[in-house]
């Protein structure tokens, strides 16, 4: 502890280091000032009232990063971005030329591939803004306006999403950690003190009657954190020792390395893949249940925003799955077992009593296939928690049915900033 406070001192005392988490906190307050700008003809009221009575609004508003609870200009957060992302990882799997773009031509191919998911995330962003704008007239909370007026709330919102999206790139390129999630992270965190007053309020209004599940919750929520971070850190070293080779008078190599396999490879990302991937059809079947001039598509539609909204069991199954899911695909992605082999061949390295080539790409393929597995469970287990939780609640609320899903994403983005942080710090020292 004594070390990784001194580190961070070092971290403040660095110039360039002090600087890169300056324009970190910069951009992420700026962030939080574009998250108060609400879009024109908002109608507050009503728009408070149907947060505080519906769960998917409510959830809606914390992966948007608090920008809905005010309508604001970029109430989208960065959720079509991340759906690009995720459409453009599904066809490098299937598609030759974005996998070489990915796996052979190094940082030029990565940044072909965040350029194609910048243009797809646009219209991506067209759609969920129409989606947004057509539920909450439907609801009362903006005002049936002319066509003229809403294109241009179009394009505000869009506009306010790519904005977001730019944001997080320059967070990458110029400040600390990953830009993206902590964007995320920012707007979970802005919204927990208000969840903390509004829990201990209904704790006050009962009477004091539901302590011991508030205290149980509080229990499970320590030991969450836990598991989190020690799965997170958790990692499977795989030896590796070089060969000796024998130059003149000399003899080179024969040193002994490792292989660090992380149980838990993906971090963040299959959370934020699959809330996207759920979020978005219950944006489009919301605006279709409104839509009164077809009474089928109506009817279908409100049965299935009932199936995909949580705390139903539909939604939580989904969830667990598509984590799962996401974590193996996600790992698929960015661990490549056959070019690991190849590097180490070349390099003249071997795993002891694992023959080069084929041999050593089927054992690190089956390593971390098994260790994935673990991982993959445990993030869908604490993904689905609060909503197991909220069965035995007396009082069921959304600040639980987003519980395991913020601690995720705040405990995983906190422990990659501070990594980042020491490492910058490492190098320094260097």
């Amino acid at each position: 502890m004594q070390n990784f406070f001194s580190k961070i001192t070092l971290a403040f005392k660095d110039p360039i280091l002090r600087r890169r988490i300056g324009f970190t906190i910069g951009m992420l307050v700026l962030f939080r000032v574009l998250a108060a700008i609400p879009i024109p003809g908002v109608n507050p009221a009503t728009l408070a009232t149907l947060l505080n009575s519906s769960q998917f609004f409510g959830f809606l508003n914390i992966f948007s990063g608090g920008g809905l609870s005010n309508l604001s200009i970029v109430m989208l957060g960065v959720g079509p971005f991340i759906t690009a992302s995720i459409i453009l990882q599904v066809l490098t799997m299937v598609v030759p030329s974005l996998k070489n773009l990915m796996h052979e031509e190094g940082e030029a191919g990565r940044a072909k591939l965040s350029q194609y998911s910048r243009v797809i995330s646009v219209p991506l962003a067209v759609l969920q803004a129409i989606g947004f704008i057509i539920l909450f007239q439907s609801q009362n909370v903006l005002p049936h306006l002319g066509t003229f007026a809403f294109v241009i709330n179009v394009i505000i919102v869009t506009g306010g999403s790519l904005l977001l999206m730019w944001l997080g790139e320059l967070i990458s390129e110029y400040g600390i950690g990953n830009g993206v999630s902590l964007i995320i992270f920012a707007g979970i965190v802005s919204s927990l003190p208000m969840s903390v007053i509004q829990n201990y309020e209904k704790l006050i209004a009962s009477g004091m009657q539901n302590l011991p599940f508030y205290i149980v919750v509080l229990a499970v929520a320590v030991i969450a954190t836990a598991g989190v971070v020690y799965v997170t850190e958790a990692e499977r070293s795989v030896p590796v020792t070089y060969s000796k080779q024998v130059r003149g008078n000399k003899v080179y190599g024969g040193a002994s390395s490792y292989i660090p396999l992380r149980l838990n490879q993906s971090g963040v990302i299959p959370i934020i893949f699959a809330l996207s991937i759920l979020l978005f059809p219950q944006v489009i079947f919301n605006a279709l249940a409104k839509w009164t001039a077809n009474p089928l598509v109506s009817s279908w539609s409100q049965t299935l925003v009932g199936l995909l909204t949580p705390p139903s069991w539909t939604y939580g199954i989904l969830y667990f799955i598509m984590v799962v899911l996401f974590t193996y695909f996600y790992t698929a992605v960015t661990f490549d077992p056959k070019m690991i082999s190849e590097n180490l061949q070349r390099s003249g390295a071997f795993i002891p009593g694992v023959r080069p080539g084929e041999h050593t790409q089927n054992y690190l393929g089956n390593i971390v296939t098994r260790i994935t597995l673990v991982g993959a469970l445990f993030l869908g287990i604490v993904a689905i928690l609060p909503l197991i939780i909220q069965v035995f609640s007396p009082d069921a609320t959304q600040s639980f049915a987003v519980g395991g899903t913020a601690l995720l994403i705040v405990v995983s983005v906190v422990l990659d900033l501070l990594k980042k942080i020491e490492a910058q710090v490492a190098m320094r020292e260097y």
